[in-house]
């Protein structure tokens, strides 16, 4: 819903702030063998430091790269950057495959999944222990989802916005906002209605079989997102409120320094060996689940929430983007585009305070577009009333041209508007959504199988890559930047002094995540 205020904040951003506007983007994807199976190789050195590489590390698996560009002030040098990051990527390893979809290949035993290893430092093996937590809190095959997450700022130049106080009070209205529309990016980008029926085995669902080890949700839009994704019994009992960084700050230190009974029973050390870096209900602030954060740059050894507190919020990461199957990089340019409309529609209209009962509903309606999101006719709830997907949906679009407008006044062009024009067809054609297209596709090309659609797109991304060497600088600087990671590791580990253990309750210890003024 815009609000009077509305035109005046659209008004207020310059050509020269919208063409500032900042992104950058961290995209996951995990590495396979030729035949598709899991690459149970470790992080190839010639890659460099999964610990200190500026732009390529791993996530949650060893076997799960996570390549990182930086602050962009255009997506095309953006998404440059990040072909560039795939393209050395490919050339160092071998014959493996980066899987282009967000749902994993064919997993092998639980226990199989390799952890992330990070090295000897003090950091590093908390790394490691906090991602040996996730085994045990949510099981690995879980963990071994992609996806990719959009990081997103105004410019300095940009402040202060009519009607907010300060960037902080600014992207939390925005915040706010993603959260009752983001299902809308759900049905639009979502591309993971089916899965490898290794992904559940052992595990309650309610997929429908499509064929001999593929299953599905025929009007799914982002499996990712749903229940068999990234969502926990303890994490749905957290009411974290965006109405204002006090607000979330404190929701997020109870589950940050409370007890949790479930991982009580878990422990932190079994013998010599850690299980978890803490019993809380989240061990670190990054093990909070939601679509959208806000963030802040942090300095070394500095917990986030000391950040934000400290500092304000510099910028929010988008976390609720399946890969793009279709794109070679998984993402396009085109839903870059179309993110930076939908952002700036959500920090320039009106952003009333969300509560308990809103924050359920919009949980509800995430899970319903999640897993039924092409369904003829979806109801959503909307305040107190019902509705219809695609209404909601055309109303957003219609409210977001006059930024669509302005964004294209300031680059020149019409690359904004079409992004909105190509959102409006897919709201009228359910056929024409990247989960609607990859059943298509696999039904067509490979007799429903999800994992030789997956693996058939992910060879032909690598093959097309490949087939563009990198210009000699570029190659010599990625292979600069391997090396000089490896040396910095080296670095950390000899300069550690304090044994882990200790280490451990002073990174953790609740004084750490408040502002210096408090802790005084």
């Amino acid at each position: 819903m815009t609000s009077a205020r509305f035109p005046e904040r659209l008004r207020a951003l310059s050509p020269a702030v919208l063409k500032g506007l900042r992104r950058g983007i961290e995209k996951e994807s995990l590495r396979v063998t030729a035949e598709g199976f899991l690459a149970l190789t470790p992080h190839a050195p010639e890659l460099g430091s999964a610990l200190k590489h500026p732009h390529i590390t791993t996530d949650f698996s060893e076997s799960q790269l996570e390549l990182i560009t930086g602050v962009h002030p255009g997506v095309e040098p953006c998404l440059v950057e990040l072909e560039r990051i795939h393209r050395f990527v490919y050339s160092r390893i071998g014959d493996e495959v980066m899987w282009c979809a967000s749902m994993p290949c064919g997993l092998p035993a639980e226990k199989d999944i390799p952890i992330g290893r990070y090295g000897s430092s003090n950091i590093g093996r908390a790394k490691s222990v906090y991602r040996m937590g996730l085994a045990y809190r949510y099981g690995r095959r879980m963990q071994a989802i992609s996806g990719v997450h959009y990081n997103f700022s105004l410019p300095e130049s940009a402040w202060p916005l009519p009607g907010y106080r300060d960037p902080t009070e600014a992207y939390f209205a925005l915040i706010r906002n993603f959260r009752r529309n983001g299902w809308l990016l759900l049905y639009l980008f979502g591309a993971s209605p089916a899965v490898c029926s290794s992904f559940v085995q052992g595990r309650p669902h309610r997929l429908l079989k499509l064929s001999e080890g593929t299953l599905y949700l025929p009007h799914a839009t982002s499996l990712r997102m749903g229940r068999l994704g990234y969502l926990s019994a303890a994490q749905d009992s957290l009411a974290v409120s965006y109405n204002g960084l006090e607000s979330y700050a404190a929701s997020l230190q109870d589950a940050l320094t409370k007890p949790y009974p479930k991982y009580e029973s878990i422990g932190i050390l079994n013998g010599a060996e850690y299980r978890q870096l803490s019993t809380s209900l989240l061990q670190i602030e990054n093990e909070f689940y939601s679509t959208i954060r806000p963030k802040r740059r942090i300095k070394p050894g500095e917990r986030q929430l000391h950040a934000l507190r400290e500092r304000g919020v510099e910028y929010v990461e988008v976390r609720a983007m399946d890969l793009d199957p279709f794109s070679g990089i998984g993402i396009a340019p085109e839903t870059c585009r179309f993110l930076d409309v939908f952002l700036l529609h959500c920090l320039l209209s009106e952003s009333p305070p969300d509560n308990r009962e809103e924050i359920q509903a919009i949980g509800r309606n995430k899970q319903k577009v999640a897993a039924r999101g092409r369904e003829p006719g979806l109801k959503l709830e909307r305040g107190a009333r019902k509705a219809v997907l695609s209404e909601w949906g055309r109303e957003v679009l219609r409210e977001c041209e006059p930024i669509a407008q302005a964004l294209d006044s300031a680059h020149g062009g019409a690359a904004h508007r079409a992004a909105l024009s190509a959102a409006g067809a897919a709201i009228d054609d359910p056929k024409a959504p990247p989960s609607a297209r990859m059943l298509a596709e696999m039904h067509e090309r490979h007799k429903d199988c999800y994992t030789s659609f997956v693996l058939e797109r992910s060879l032909e991304h690598r093959r097309a890559l490949l087939s563009q060497p990198l210009p000699a600088d570029v190659e010599a600087r990625f292979a600069r930047a391997a090396k000089e990671s490896l040396a910095r590791q080296r670095e950390t580990e000899a300069a550690d002094t304090v044994p882990f253990e200790l280490w451990r309750q002073e990174y953790l210890r609740t004084e750490a995540l408040q502002p210096r003024r408090a802790a005084a």
